[in-house]
């Protein structure tokens, strides 16, 4: 497709860039942004800029926080016996939308997967392996989404976190199997969490 303008066709590019976007689409939504006014057009950009400048990772969690420590960390009524374990930021927003979790969290940020070279190593797990020290914690919830590489990730979590009187549990297989935790339903996400079960190794 032939696009009339430089500026356009960078915007686009950089548009595609995005996870889920095509070429089409990257184009469309340049096309919208091109029909707005200026004000929406520096509102857009600033929204964008500060999300960048402004925000930061949890020392504690790695949530995404506008303050050092997220609001959740930051929080004294919460469980902080309790830590699930999840892959994304949007993992967290889809628990908390349960409304049925008081724990803590921590954000690995992806999984173990060789075939796309993310090792032990590229993950927040040394931080969370810091964390399972503190004589407190009584019990952490694997809440990975249920695919290979997630069910991969737990294993090798549970070989490190493993110790006595400290409780390792999973979410019940309400949440289906090959699926990502963020697109499950809040009734199906709460029970699977209530339900959780103790974790066990497969051989």
């Amino acid at each position: 497709m032939e696009i009339p303008s430089k500026y356009l066709e960078k915007a686009a590019e950089q548009i595609a860039t995005l996870p889920g976007i095509g070429k089409r689409t990257a184009l469309r939504l340049a096309l919208d942004l091109h029909r707005r006014n200026p004000e929406e057009m520096r509102s857009f950009v600033e929204a964008l800029v500060e999300l960048k400048t402004k925000t930061h990772t949890c020392s504690i969690c790695h949530n995404i926080s506008d303050e050092p420590v997220c609001i959740i960390c930051a929080d004294a009524t919460r469980n902080t016996a309790l830590i699930c374990v999840v892959e994304d930021v949007r993992d967290i927003m889809a628990i908390e939308n349960t409304r049925s979790f008081k724990g803590l969290y921590h954000v690995l940020g992806g999984v173990i997967s060789p075939m796309d070279g993310i090792g032990p190593k590229d993950l927040n797990i040394d931080q969370l392996i810091e964390r399972s020290t503190n004589p407190e914690l009584k019990e952490i919830i694997f809440a990975v989404s249920p695919t290979m590489e997630g069910d991969t990730t737990n294993f090798y979590l549970y070989k490190k976190l493993h110790r006595e009187n400290l409780l390792i549990t999973a979410l019940t297989r309400g949440v289906s199997v090959g699926s990502e935790l963020q697109f499950a339903d809040e009734i199906t996400l709460s029970r699977s969490l209530e339900q959780r079960q103790v974790f066990k190794l497969a051989y």
